[in-house]
């Protein structure tokens, strides 16, 4: 506990004692000088010596755990018991990290008189994903006759998570959704199917391709398979967070509005990582509304996580707790490790959509040389955010210095170069595409209802 002075203190101190001083020195007034300001100290002394417990028997109960979404307003209640009668006014402050912005740091709270307990909302908001602990809760209140401040810090426990913001994306791809047939559209799947249903006689129009020979033998009549359109399919996403993860995605939009301070920096805390992250979570959606199961893998110079494809609201929270507290390494990724793993957990042909970084030469060798493993038995698609800087050459808005030209013509190198990656993997059978980071998502469910409509799983 400590005992500050207030500026009542201050102003009393100095509008009694400090002219008063003036006249000793002056007129050599000391008797009454030395007894006005004997009295004050007294007063002064007996205050700070009958306050010392004034927050004693006052407690504030924080919640264990609060959830809220990166960039949205979120809040917590905040119980106050209150043992005090006489304390009705207090000053409550808790330690906030710089992730997370607050409004005010600090509560002036009015207690009640009629009940011993009050609870208040206190409003936050997350500038990052991640989870964040609160240690730490401070209290203040003025002394009786208010010459002092008592002050107290005691510990507390709580959790704060700041999970992905999934509403803006939800929002731009309302329309896609509608289209394309999630929720209680009907998709349109093309083909006859590719799943083994039953076996059948043989019917005119059959096509020999479809004749099971073997059965046919023993009954000695034409038998032909029955196929199905497979409806439950294996989705899984591929994180990388590995040093690449941590840049900047750029080309974003401005999270400022009206001025607000929590979102003036808000882009300081933004990488490429977040962006997958979002990227995973809506896609675990769009497979969810689908009918499909849902997986999810993380690696960086290892695998770090990793979830079999299951669907359900609570496979769904899984993968949200696994992906909300990925953050980016300071390590090249390892695709040979991570491509024998993939072989040896992923046995059912499955579509495997890798959010990685390709733009670096050595990485995209190293992938389009060991890609053979997996995509014999699976559907590989390969995506990354495009560069500012990678674009043809005369594409520019502006030229207006060397600087500029030097700068095209590496960004014309890089697209160069990424262009015969993509040719390479192409006659490997995977896709790789660079998408801008505005419509990353929307890319991503468009590519996956499009292989979904085509059957190609």
């Amino acid at each position: 506990m400590r005992i500050v002075p207030t500026n009542r203190l201050l102003f009393f101190v100095g509008l009694i004692i400090v002219p008063f001083t003036l006249l000793v020195v002056a007129a050599s007034v000391t008797v009454p000088t030395i007894v006005l300001a004997a009295a004050v100290m007294v007063v002064a002394i007996m205050d700070a010596y009958r306050s010392r417990g004034r927050l004693q028997g006052i407690r504030v109960l924080l919640p264990e755990v609060v959830r809220i979404s990166k960039g949205r307003q979120g809040n917590f209640n905040l119980r106050i018991e209150n043992e005090q009668p006489a304390v009705r006014r207090i000053r409550l402050g808790l330690a906030f990290p710089e992730e997370i912005y607050t409004p005010a740091v600090e509560l002036s709270v009015e207690l009640p008189q009629d009940n011993p307990i009050s609870s208040i909302v206190w409003l936050l908001k997350g500038l990052k994903q991640g989870r964040y602990h609160i240690g730490r809760c401070y209290l203040e209140t003025a002394s009786l006759w208010g010459f002092w401040s008592v002050r107290t810090g005691f510990g507390v426990d709580m959790e704060i998570r700041v999970y992905p913001n999934l509403f803006e994306e939800h929002k731009n791809l309302s329309g896609l959704f509608l289209s394309r047939g999630l929720g209680i559209h009907a998709q349109r799947q093309v083909g006859k199917g590719r799943d083994f249903e039953q076996l059948r006689e043989y019917l005119p129009g059959d096509s020999f391709e479809d004749i099971h020979w073997k059965t046919t033998a023993k009954r000695g009549l034409p038998i032909t398979k029955v196929y199905q359109i497979e409806r439950t399919q294996q989705i899984y996403v591929i994180i990388d967070a590995s040093r690449l993860s941590a840049r900047s995605p750029g080309g974003g939009k401005s999270l400022s509005r009206n001025g607000e301070e929590e979102q003036n920096h808000a882009d300081e805390f933004t990488t490429v990582l977040q962006r997958f992250i979002t990227a995973a979570l809506i896609m675990a959606l769009a497979a969810e509304r689908q009918g499909d199961l849902f997986g999810l893998l993380t690696f960086d110079d290892k695998v770090r996580s990793f979830l079999k494809a299951k669907m359900g609201k609570a496979h769904f929270n899984v993968c949200r707790d696994a992906l909300y507290m990925l953050q980016p390494q300071r390590v090249s990724p390892d695709f040979t490790e991570l491509f024998t793993f993939i072989g040896t957990k992923i046995r059912r042909r499955a579509l495997l959509v890798f959010l990685t970084h390709l733009d670096d030469p050595v990485l995209a060798d190293s992938f389009t040389q060991h890609i053979d493993l997996i995509s014999r038995n699976h559907v590989v698609l390969v995506n990354m955010i495009k560069p500012m800087a990678v674009r043809p050459l005369f594409t520019s808005g502006a030229v207006s210095s060397v600087n500029d030209i030097y700068n095209d013509l590496g960004g014309h190198m890089l697209w160069r170069r990424m262009r015969e990656t993509q040719k390479v993997l192409q006659r490997r059978g995977v896709g790789l595409a660079m998408l801008e980071n505005e419509n990353f998502c929307a890319e991503l469910v468009s590519q996956y209802l499009t292989l979904k409509r085509r059957q190609v799983l």
